[in-house]
């Protein structure tokens, strides 16, 4: 089974890909898709064709998406959310389906605290991966923890 994680963004959106080996988990993939930032068709168009290959590629068949929390800035906060709905309906048109967490049941699942701190959330999913090196940029590795729990919440159902 392979699970996608994705952290949508404007400018930045970031992936992660891991694969279930027996009694572990083991990364393929993770990464960053960049936009310009111009909010255009264009960019969430972009985005579509990425992820679209992304999925050719590695063929998950579950993906995590993180759910869009309270922001200050209401221009942002629906930037991202037509980024979200751009992610989503790329996941539906390939038959993947999408579990959505919030950065708090996130932390829960990877640390096992609600309120851990990103530093701490990096560490965890490097270490239940066995990936040596700091994952870069931060938005990959928050999607590598979408990714981790996804696959938590395809073995409770």
């Amino acid at each position: 089974m392979r699970y996608l994680g994705i952290d949508p963004g404007t400018t930045i959106i970031g992936y992660g890909i891991v694969e279930d080996v027996g009694s572990s988990l083991r990364p393929l993939t993770w990464g960053v898709f960049r936009n310009p930032g111009t909010d255009s068709v264009a960019d969430k168009q972009a985005t579509a064709i990425a992820l679209a290959d992304l999925i050719t590629s590695y063929k998950p068949q579950s993906a995590g998406v993180e759910r869009l929390f309270f922001m200050n800035n209401a221009k942002t906060a629906m930037a991202v959310a037509e980024m979200r709905g751009v992610i989503i309906l790329t996941l539906a048109q390939h038959g993947i389906p999408v579990v959505e967490f919030t950065p708090q049941q996130v932390k829960r699942v990877v640390c096992g605290n609600g309120q851990a701190k990103k530093p701490q959330v990096q560490d965890m999913v490097r270490m239940l991966l066995h990936i040596k090196e700091k994952i870069s940029p931060d938005d990959a590795a928050d999607a590598l923890a979408l990714a981790l729990c996804c696959s938590t919440a395809r073995q409770k159902y």
